[in-house]
């Protein structure tokens, strides 16, 4: 690489060298791998040592739980954020990145719980099918070279809306049992577009130096998408 080029002096990462863009997606990519695999050693390390009947005693305690759960996820989740996309030092982007990925293994546990008691196999099959979805999508993003920002606001609507559904089946139990098929397959096409448009991001809207908050960003919409395959593959069994 030129020695002479400072990352940090370009705006994006699709202004830089083609060596530099190539070193971010390098390096994007490994912390991905390295977060998923970290999140799936935690997963089983927590999956030994708690008892199943702990966590859902704990769920089924209060409609309430639920909620809080989810919405102490969404407080990590943002202070996370804040820690990769703004740490001024890689330290707190580290920081960042480490402390998504064990709330993501928090959020998990119950789904992974009732999955190892009821269909084992419906794990392996969520994974493999998530992987080839993760390929594809990151094939036609690369591909077509296509700058897909202007999926950010639909998302944003459809996350909003994802969100409203989720508390409501909170409060209504019947509305979840209603439409858990659909509702997967829902969060599926979202995941699969924020897929799109954060590997789009990675190409064309980066920094040189945010390879960190590059694969936070990508960890969280393939987290999302392996949850609600996994959650197609138990609702159709």
């Amino acid at each position: 690489m030129n020695s002479s080029f400072n990352p940090y002096a370009v705006a994006s990462v699709s202004e830089a060298p083609l060596e530099t863009r190539t070193e971010f997606v390098r390096k994007t990519y490994t912390h991905l791998a390295g977060a998923i695999g970290v999140f799936a050693v935690l997963e089983w390390v927590l999956l030994q040592i708690i008892p199943p009947q702990a966590i859902f005693s704990l769920l089924q305690s209060s409609p309430y739980t639920w909620l809080v759960v989810l919405g102490a996820f969404m407080g990590v989740s943002w202070l996370a954020n804040k820690w990769a996309y703004g740490g001024a030092t890689k330290t707190m982007q580290y920081a960042g990145l480490g402390l998504y990925v064990v709330a993501e293994a928090v959020i998990f546990l119950p789904m992974l719980m009732m999955a190892t008691l009821y269909d084992p196999a419906a794990i392996g099959k969520a994974g493999v099918v998530t992987g080839f979805m993760v390929l594809g999508l990151t094939a036609i993003a690369f591909t077509t070279k296509k700058d897909f920002s202007f999926l950010g606001g639909m998302l944003k609507i459809g996350f909003l809306i994802a969100l409203g559904v989720i508390v409501a089946s909170i409060f209504m139990p019947g509305l979840a049992s209603g439409m858990g098929l659909w509702f997967s397959l829902v969060m599926i096409l979202l995941a699969s577009g924020s897929i799109l448009y954060n590997t789009s991001q990675i190409m064309f809207h980066y920094a040189p130096g945010q390879h960190v908050a590059a694969s936070l960003s990508l960890f969280a919409s393939v987290a999302l998408l392996f949850y609600y395959v996994l959650r197609l593959f138990m609702n159709r069994n």
